[in-house]
C-alpha cells in the first residue's frame, strides 16, 4: 500500500509540473502573439497612434502576391479589432493601411494596381463619384514615381484630415471624403480583393 501510495504521489508531482508547464508556454505564445507581429521580415508594431488621434492596434496582416512574386506586406491598423470586413469598412473611425513594399513598382503600377481594385469592387456609377479623387491619388503616386523595395506606404484615415498619404514617414497629400477612402479599403477588403489570402491576413483570419 505504501509503495502504491509513494507512486500515486510521484504521478501526482508529475501531473502538477506538466500542467505548470503548458501554462508556462501558454503564457509566453500568448505574449509573442499579443506583441509585435514579423511578416517576411517586417517588423509591424501592435499598437501605433496617429497625429492627433486615438491609438490603433494591429488587426492583421500578409502578403499581397502577384503570380510567383511578392510584392508587399500589408497591414491594417483600427481602432477596434474585428473579423468582419463589412464592420471594418462601415467603421467610421481612424485607420491606417501600411504597404511595406517587398520590390520596387513604379508609380504607374502602384497607382494602376489600386485603380484595378477600385474598378473591381465598384459599379461605374460608384465610380464616377470617386472619379475626380481617384485622379488626385494617381497624381500623388505620379509624384512619387517610384516605391521602392523597403519603402512604407502609409494610408491613414481621420474624419478631419480624410485620407492623407505619407512614404517614409513624408506627406504626400489628402484626399477628402470618408466614401473615399471605404471606396480604398474595399481594395483589400471587398467581394473581389486584391489578394484572397492578404484579405484573409488583414481580417485576422
Amino acid at each position: 500500500m505504501s509503495s502504491l501510495s509513494a507512486g500515486s504521489k510521484e504521478e501526482a508531482v508529475k501531473n502538477i509540473q506538466l500542467k505548470q508547464w503548458l501554462a508556462i508556454t501558454l503564457l509566453f505564445g500568448c505574449s509573442t502573439i499579443a506583441g509585435a507581429a514579423e511578416v517576411e521580415g517586417v517588423k509591424l508594431p501592435d499598437t501605433l497612434r496617429l497625429e492627433g488621434g486615438p491609438e490603433l492596434v494591429l488587426n492583421g496582416a500578409g502578403v499581397r502576391t502577384r503570380l510567383v512574386f511578392r510584392v508587399y506586406v500589408g497591414a491594417l491598423y483600427v481602432t477596434r479589432k474585428s473579423n468582419s470586413a463589412a464592420a471594418i469598412i462601415g467603421d467610421p473611425g481612424p485607420k491606417r493601411i501600411v504597404l511595406h513594399m517587398l520590390r520596387e513598382l513604379s508609380a504607374d503600377q502602384l497607382a494602376g494596381a489600386l485603380e484595378d481594385g477600385l474598378k473591381a469592387n465598384h459599379t461605374a456609377d460608384e465610380l464616377a463619384k470617386l472619379d475626380a479623387r481617384v485622379k488626385q491619388l494617381r497624381a500623388i503616386f505620379d509624384a512619387l514615381k517610384v516605391a521602392k523595395s523597403g519603402d512604407a506606404i502609409h494610408i491613414d484615415y481621420t474624419a478631419a484630415a480624410g485620407t492623407r498619404i505619407a512614404v517614409n514617414g513624408t506627406a504626400q497629400g489628402a484626399i477628402a471624403g470618408e466614401d473615399f477612402h471605404r471606396a480604398l479599403l474595399r481594395i483589400w477588403l471587398g467581394d473581389r480583393p486584391a489578394d484572397a489570402d492578404l484579405k484573409r491576413g488583414l481580417l485576422g483570419s
